[in-house]
């Protein structure tokens, strides 16, 4: 019964422009929410355009949003500029130029139908508009007793005693967590001060990521995002493999292999791409097929859909961050020698825990081509090791000091060398990338 009062009042279909939305009262309700907001915080003025200018035109932008469930919770109707939560949050940002748009498509003023709207807050679209809100942002945090981080500047942390209160911004979208919960209630109180804000509650779902928050630990997870895209290309019905690549999987360029739509592989590509941010297990796979972009083959295609039916088998698999392990820093690096089919460079891999949580990874081809095993290693050891110190120093916004951190390498060709003093004389290059180690 519940689901049905609440279909009654979302639509459940997006439409696909203006004139189909002004049929429907549920979008017309939506697009004029998004009004009362411009003339709620002053975001234009209804002017005639000045001499010299072009206006900028405006458009509409449709969307069901929906929970982990897939079940639409709200209609969200978003007028844009054509230039390619908090709420209305780059509404908020000071425009410092003259910019004027459009009146928006079906709600013109009938009586100044030539005049156009100049800004005074930034819209969404314009290339402004995220620096204007992330400019205006953080201020209001800085001048409430914030720091701003040293690496990452969308971080923001405020300490009180033996307490810390983290902010993160991406974009509209803030998250916060503190080691004391009235810090959270105060931080919530003083940004509604400044804005208005919808506490969207505990953190369970951020851009694409499922958030399970647990006694015991945290599971980040992307099993909608997984279901999401093998119904975007047809695999929600296909057969399972236990590997997302075979251990000989014998890819290369294949020149007289049968040509794929381009289009649909980057597509395919760019999906599995985003699905790496809680997927480790799928990166090499991912990378190595990402490499034949421009003129994919039937053969790349087919170990393309080789990763999507791993994915059917495992569409759960994700991270999990124990709340009682220790914080011990350690990394590890591997590499393979000469592996890539179109120019022989390795390629590098590498991950960092803390304790045994898995908190980064990376896998990339070399730039270089190596000329044995032992320079493959230390090339992919000297890029753990940036990795390394750039985690140290991201740490310390958060209060925590590293050092001294393993790093964990493949070094049989390294003893090799060392036992045998006639290939010392050819060993320079591996020797320099060997002091950049710390």
């Amino acid at each position: 019964m519940e689901t049905c009062l609440h279909a009654a009042f979302v639509s459940q279909i997006e439409p696909k422009n203006v004139k189909e939305a002004l049929t429907d009262n549920c979008w017309i309700e939506a697009m004029q929410d998004e009004l009362s907001q411009f003339q709620k915080l002053h975001v234009w003025d209804l002017v005639d355009l000045p001499k010299g200018f072009e206006p900028i035109g405006t458009r509409w932008v449709f969307k069901c949003k929906t929970d982990d469930r897939h079940v639409v919770v709200k209609n969200k109707a978003r007028l844009v500029v054509y230039q390619l939560d908090v709420k209305s949050a780059f509404l908020y940002g000071k425009v410092h130029e003259d910019v004027y748009v459009t009146q928006p498509p079906g709600f013109e003023d009938p009586h100044n139908i030539n005049k156009v709207y100049k800004l005074d807050k930034a819209l969404y679209g314009l290339h402004q508009a995220p620096r204007a809100w992330y400019e205006t942002l953080s201020k209001h945090l800085l001048s409430n007793g914030f720091d701003r981080g040293q690496i990452n500047s969308t971080l923001f942390i405020r300490k009180a005693g033996g307490d810390i209160l983290l902010v993160q911004v991406y974009v509209d979208d803030i998250i916060f967590g503190s080691t004391n919960e009235g810090m959270c209630r105060e931080f919530e109180k003083m940004m509604k001060s400044k804005f208005e804000m919808s506490n969207m509650g505990e953190l369970s779902f951020f851009l694409g990521l499922q958030v399970s928050q647990r006694e015991d630990g945290i599971y980040l997870h992307q099993t909608k995002y997984v279901q999401d895209i093998l119904s975007k290309y047809k695999m929600s019905d296909s057969t399972t493999y236990g590997t997302p690549i075979p251990v000989n999987h014998g890819l290369h360029p294949d020149k007289d292999g049968k040509d794929v739509d381009s289009r649909l592989y980057r597509g395919m590509i760019g999906s599995l791409m985003y699905l790496t941010a809680s997927r480790p297990d799928i990166m090499f796979a991912v990378c190595l097929c990402s490499r034949f972009q421009s003129q994919p083959k039937e053969s790349h295609m087919i170990a393309v859909k080789r990763i999507f039916r791993y994915l059917k088998g495992k569409p759960r698999l994700g991270l999990w961050y124990s709340k009682q392990q220790s914080f011990d820093f350690k990394a590890y690096t591997d590499s393979d020698y000469g592996g890539c089919n179109l120019d022989r460079k390795s390629t590098s891999g590498g991950c960092q825990f803390l304790g045994d949580r898995l908190v980064s990874w990376q896998c990339k081809k070399q730039s270089t081509v190596s000329v044995s095993t032992c320079e493959a290693e230390y090339i992919a050891a000297a890029s753990g090791c940036s990795q390394i110190l750039w985690i140290q120093q991201q740490l310390r916004d958060y209060g925590l000091n590293f050092t001294g951190t393993p790093l964990f390498i493949d070094n049989n060709a390294t003893m090799s060398i060392t036992n045998n003093p006639v290939k010392h004389s050819k060993t320079k290059h591996i020797e320099i990338r060997h002091h950049f180690h710390p």
